[in-house]
């Protein structure tokens, strides 16, 4: 099944997204760095572009950083006085963030908090509410993620939740995996 989705995701890319050196740089970068590989795809990147766009959104909140790949497909929709913060646990995974920001010429545009997001979430003094809101981290606190993301939300803001399909197990009432009982 995964080899079905990941032959469509490269037509699609192939297809549809132009080359882009700093993404593919990035992405060098990360595997470089031997960050694990659970980067959106390029076409679900665009997407995400796609969906600031249409949106129109300004403030954005991503949780779960990683290599700050999809961080940065969505601070490149944002109007030039948007803002995106992005909440990364592992301060290895944040610190080749950092580099691919910067790399990407978005210092300004982008904010890595790091710490666990949980704690970040609990923590934001006198924040604005958020137009976009991308929860792409450890999936068995989805719930409590989507709890605080409602918390910073305004009506129209719009929630995404990554790898929610979690291979078809989301269906199976009975299974035990904390990802697909996170996502339930």
């Amino acid at each position: 099944m995964q080899q079905q989705w990941s032959a469509v995701d490269n037509f699609m890319i192939s297809s549809l997204i132009p080359e882009d050196d700093i993404l593919s740089q990035v992405l060098e970068n990360n595997k470089r760095a031997g960050l694990p590989e659970h980067d959106v795809a390029a076409n679900q990147g665009q997407f995400l572009a796609l969906l600031v766009r249409i949106t129109q959104a300004r403030r954005i909140l991503e949780i779960g950083t990683l290599g700050a790949y999809s961080a940065i497909w969505m601070a490149r929709a944002l109007p030039a006085d948007g803002k995106l913060i992005t909440l990364e646990a592992d301060p290895g995974h944040a610190g080749v963030a950092r580099q691919n920001i910067r790399l990407a010429g978005l210092n300004e545009r982008i904010e890595l908090i790091e710490g666990p997001a949980l704690n970040t979430l609990e923590n934001f003094a006198n924040v604005q509410p958020f137009d976009l809101i991308f929860i792409d981290a450890d999936k068995p606190n989805n719930p409590r993620y989507l709890e605080w993301a409602l918390h910073y939300s305004h009506p129209g803001t719009l929630i995404v939740g990554d790898n929610v399909v979690r291979d078809g197990e989301v269906i199976n009432g009975q299974s035990d995996d904390a990802r697909v009982q996170g996502v339930r």
